[in-house]
């Protein structure tokens, strides 16, 4: 694999193109709180390195149904499923880092990091209470990164161990079960060690509610539902974390202070003063590709390219009374004042839906509002799915689902609902609730939905997808394959 320590490029055995991520060991290193905290701020880059190109968003959204993007230096690789194991397309286009080869490389190089991390800092001479904090950051970190990879990839290789000598360097791949017990392993030590989420805490660091809340989604992709419904209760007994009133205030640029009542962790493409440096002075690609092309629409970012659209079914779909319709619009208002149509907005197609997710009127450098990465709404339908699957649609899975469709203004679910169509009203609320944020193609492959659901959401500009069986997972990238002997391709994309 490529995340390999500086030292093993001495080693004869090393591959001449291996590309070098963790390069902060040394044998004076570790030794003060100021070296710790280096060392955990280099293991919350890759997410940065995620979510600014931001493969973690657009992997999922562009193979979904929600949304797709403009054609532009091979863009539509993953809408079409024309991608294979060298990301050909994408390495051509210069495009990696919006490509599921993006997600293998920042996790490992994330998972290497975090790795150091938990091996050196207790050996630290610094405050008692910092160090716990750093070390269940990196736990937290570890799972997050393990837990991206396997979503992504399936069986994927569980590394816990620093890449200090060659043997821990290269290591198979595990069954998805093993990297599962691995993620919940250090999602347990994070919780154990990381604070309580308040209006205190440094922006950027997770939090254990944070922890717990992945811990709930983790089990939820596992299918264990009994561990993702109580880990997302106890997410709920925290008096602090809530849904905001006004689901628009979440993506509202000038309210994220506020809106951290609900981001439980978040990309904080802004958060130039955060000690932890998980994000700091990192912007992200979402305004300008959501924007009108031509940076015409004022509204919606200075610097805007018009390169991301919903589907008109998609958009189609919403409750007209549902006020998460309005995050996407079929007219906006240009440079002059004036309102451009639907039909002009773009002129790949006459159905251009844009997002209003990611507007930024205000940055003059780069994008400064957040990516949510985990947040109440999610752990309010976590707790919905994980009860209907175990009791079946009860008053409490009602009141989970409820809670969330009501914030956006629509009444209670029908009642009376089997347990299969209650399952699938709480995946449809999903979709609605999470549209643009990299979220729906998981879904869509956990359920095994997407061979059925994606051949249906279609435009005149993509009139045809068919994914195969294979497409669930994305096939590991061949330069990992050939930088570790020990690894094998997935099944259906040898």
């Amino acid at each position: 694999m490529t995340s390999v320590c500086l030292t093993l490029l001495m080693l004869a055995s090393c591959q001449l193109d291996e590309q070098v991520y963790s390069s902060i060991y040394t044998a004076n290193f570790y030794k003060t709180g100021a070296d710790a905290q280096a060392a955990i701020t280099a293991a919350y880059d890759p997410i940065a390195d995620l979510y600014s190109g931001p493969a973690a968003v657009l992997v999922s959204d562009f193979s979904g149904d929600q949304t797709y993007p403009r054609v532009a230096v091979s863009r539509n690789t993953l809408t079409l499923f024309t991608y294979d194991v060298n990301y050909t397309a994408q390495r051509t286009a210069g495009r990696l880092f919006e490509s599921p080869q993006q997600i293998w490389i920042s996790c490992y190089d994330g998972i290497e990091k975090a790795n150091w991390v938990i091996e050196k800092v207790p050996g630290a001479n610094m405050d008692a209470a910092r160090k716990k904090e750093i070390i269940g950051e990196a736990f937290f970190l570890r799972a997050f990164y393990h837990w991206m990879a396997t979503k992504n990839f399936g069986e994927v290789i569980v590394k816990t161990k620093s890449s200090d000598v060659q043997a821990n360097a290269y290591v198979p791949k595990s069954a998805i079960a093993d990297v599962y017990k691995q993620i919940y392993q250090d999602l347990d030590s994070a919780v154990a060690k990381l604070p309580t989420h308040t209006a205190s805490l440094v922006k950027g660091r997770p939090s254990k509610e944070a922890a717990l809340a992945l811990y709930a989604k983790a089990a939820l992709y596992n299918q264990d539902w009994a561990t993702s419904l109580s880990k997302a209760q106890a997410v709920m007994t925290n008096p602090y974390l809530m849904l905001m009133p006004n689901v628009k205030d979440i993506y509202d640029v000038t309210k994220e202070d506020v809106a951290r009542v609900e981001n439980i962790f978040a990309f904080e493409s802004e958060s130039n003063a955060s000690v932890s440096g998980s994000t700091s002075s990192r912007s992200h690609q979402m305004v300008g590709l959501c924007g009108p092309a031509g940076s015409n629409g004022p509204a919606y970012g200075l610097t805007t390219f018009g390169s991301f659209f919903a589907y008109q079914s998609f958009f189609n779909s919403f409750d007209p009374d549902d006020k998460r319709r309005t995050l996407l619009d079929t007219t906006y208002i240009d440079k002059t004042g004036k309102t451009v149509s639907q039909k002009s907005i773009t002129p790949i197609t006459k159905s251009g839906v844009l997002v209003k997710k990611y507007m930024d009127p205000i940055s003059t450098t780069g994008c400064t509002n957040n990516i949510p990465i985990l947040r109440m709404a999610d752990v309010y339908l976590i707790a919905a799915e994980a009860e209907a699957h175990l009791n079946g649609p009860t008053t409490a899975a009602y009141d989970y689902a409820d809670a969330v469709r009501n914030r956006a203004g629509l009444g209670d679910l029908t009642a009376g609902l089997s347990q299969q169509d209650f399952i699938d009203a709480v995946l449809q609320e999903r979709s609605w609730e999470f549209f643009a944020e990299g979220d729906r193609w998981y879904d869509l492959t956990r359920t095994d939905k997407f061979m059925t659901v994606i051949p249906l959401a279609v435009s005149d500009y993509y009139p045809v997808r068919t994914p195969q069986p294979k497409n669930k997972y994305f096939p590991i990238p061949q330069d990992e394959l050939n930088a570790n002997t020990l690894l094998t391709q997935n099944d259906p994309w040898k």
